[in-house]
């Protein structure tokens, strides 16, 4: 039986360094990863929301009106970003996404409080993010009576009984109980399909090139474009059979509802399977084995996971973060889903949402098809 030997284990080591050294991939992803981590739980996840989009909806233009208004935008929760004049607006603003809240203040409140009548301010929530409208929804009372006191002084000072003069009327939408199974369940469809979809083509692409199948393909006078589709088509199916069995587990075990268009959501789906498939394919140009091919399918899950909207609200990131999430298809394909599931939209209310996706499989299969024809040359 031989004896340790120094010169043996340096061997090995250096041998070690050298692989490494060459393996640029897995060595990126030991120091990326890390990075990525830091930069996003520090400075990009925040579980209290500010500047969310409201509407308002003022029949009372009022000094004490314009208080409350103004009582809202310095408190940070809250960034108006119009007027609205129906009730139908309104509903249609919370539905397709443009507004996380919409004040309502009725027509004569200054006079009815005055009154001693108790008039009543709605605020309408979109709550199929019960993180995103907590924050704002609880702090929103004392915001009111602020600015209610504030304006309440002198001749009006009789107006300022305890308890407050007025009544606030909190309308959570598309959640009323506040059931976080409502918000993720959904968004868990896009994660389980970018995962899966992702993954199982770049690591079938690789595992072809590496047993060399993918040679003799490429001596046949097939295109890039025929080898693309050809590869990921019968991966459409895995998609579909993933996301039936998802729906028939959402709704019998989490009671999900689905009040929106099958079309919609027909059609945004297979826009999002399609998404993550040609990102497998691109992943697949640049992986030289299978495991570089996982762990850039993982490297790339992250920012899904933490980016998108699913884990944490997408309105509390900081802008860079956004901007980063804007460019992830999960983004798009949540609030697809969400819409559509959650808030019976239709095809209609998700036009920019399929857009959006349709945008970036654009560039990711131009990418692919490109980085397709370098390998052949």
């Amino acid at each position: 039986m031989l004896g340790y030997s120094l010169p043996r284990f340096l061997a090995v080591l250096v041998k070690e360094f050298i692989q490494m050294r060459r393996d640029r991939v897995t060595f990126a992803m030991m120091i990326g990863v890390p990075i990525m981590q830091l930069l996003i739980f520090g400075y990009a996840i925040n579980s209290d929301p500010r500047h969310l989009p409201t509407y308002v909806e003022v029949g009372d233009d009022s000094p004490l009106s314009r208080a409350i208004v103004y009582g809202m935008k310095t408190s940070s929760y809250f960034d108006f970003i119009g007027q609205l004049t129906s009730p139908d607006e309104a509903d249609q603003a919370l539905k397709d996404g443009r507004a996380s809240f919409v004040l309502v203040i009725p027509p004569n409140f200054e006079r009815d409080l005055v009154r001693g009548l108790n008039p009543q301010i709605l605020l309408a929530a979109d709550a199929s993010d019960p993180a995103a409208a907590g924050g704002a929804s609880a702090a929103m009372a004392q915001i009111v009576q602020q600015a209610v006191g504030a304006v309440t002084r002198g001749p009006l000072a009789n107006a300022r009984p305890k308890p407050a003069p007025f009544e606030l009327v909190i309308h959570r939408q598309f959640n009323p109980e506040g059931l976080t199974a409502l918000n993720v369940v959904p968004g868990l469809l896009g994660v389980i399909l970018s995962m899966t979809m992702v993954l199982i083509t770049s690591v079938a692409i690789v595992r072809e090139r590496e047993r060399g199948t993918m040679e003799a393909l490429i001596s046949t006078p097939v295109r890039p474009a025929e080898v693309m589709l050809g590869k990921i088509i019968p991966y459409v199916l895995v998609g579909y059979v993933q996301t039936l069995v998802f729906l028939l587990a959402s709704r019998a075990l989490f009671s999900v509802p689905f009040l929106g268009s099958p079309l919609a959501f027909f059609l945004g789906f297979n826009l999002y399977i399609i998404v993550n498939l040609a990102l497998g394919f691109l992943i697949s140009t640049f992986a030289k084995s299978q495991m570089q091919a996982m762990q850039v399918s993982f490297f790339l899950l992250l920012p899904t996971i933490l980016l998108s909207g699913f884990m944490f609200p997408f309105a509390a990131m900081p802008g860079w973060a956004q901007t980063i999430g804007t460019a992830i298809p999960a983004t798009h394909f949540l609030r697809l889903v969400r819409k559509v599931m959650l808030k019976g939209a239709g095809v209609g209310d998700v036009v920019a949402d399929m857009g959006a996706i349709a945008l970036i499989m654009v560039v990711i299969v131009f990418l692919a098809l490109r980085r397709y024809r370098q390998t052949l040359d």
